[in-house]
């Protein structure tokens, strides 16, 4: 993933027309790199989306030995791929204690995201932070 979540957050401040705002979500989506189909199994499937996701999860260890989450993802829907990459620029890269500890509804609300979406694509975006935080829940469980 090359966007950061600081140049979405201001690629969002500046677009203020939630058509123009529908387009970006697109362009994100379209520069995420795609699972490989091998990746794309049942056990990397995101349940709860209408649209097909699946979010694969690596762990590493800091350097003070904290687990630290890795994601990457796809979907077979543009928009749906747009909203992944959001997730992903907000988790990848931090530890399990820090991805509980995001605040993801200050993030969506400042995007505007839970007004403008379907229920169908906020329940599937809600499904995708559930997983996350399942991950990172078992990780610390498993580093205890």
């Amino acid at each position: 993933m090359t966007t950061s979540l600081d140049d979405i957050l201001e690629s969002f401040d500046f677009l203020d027309d939630w058509e123009d705002r529908y387009k970006y979500l697109i362009d994100l989506g379209k520069e995420l790199p795609g699972l490989p189909e091998a990746e794309k199994t049942e056990a990397n499937k995101v349940r709860g989306c209408v649209s097909q996701v699946w979010l694969v999860t690596e762990t590493s260890k800091d350097s003070e030995g904290r687990p630290v989450l890795t994601f990457r993802g796809d979907s077979d829907a543009l928009i749906v791929q747009g909203l992944v990459a959001i997730v992903l620029a907000l988790y990848s890269g931090k530890t399990a204690a820090d991805v509980l500890e995001t605040d993801v509804d200050a993030l969506f609300n400042r995007l505007g995201l839970k007004e403008h979406l379907t229920p169908q694509r906020s329940n599937g975006l809600k499904s995708m932070v559930g997983r996350i935080r399942a991950d990172a829940e078992r990780v610390l469980a498993e580093a205890v």
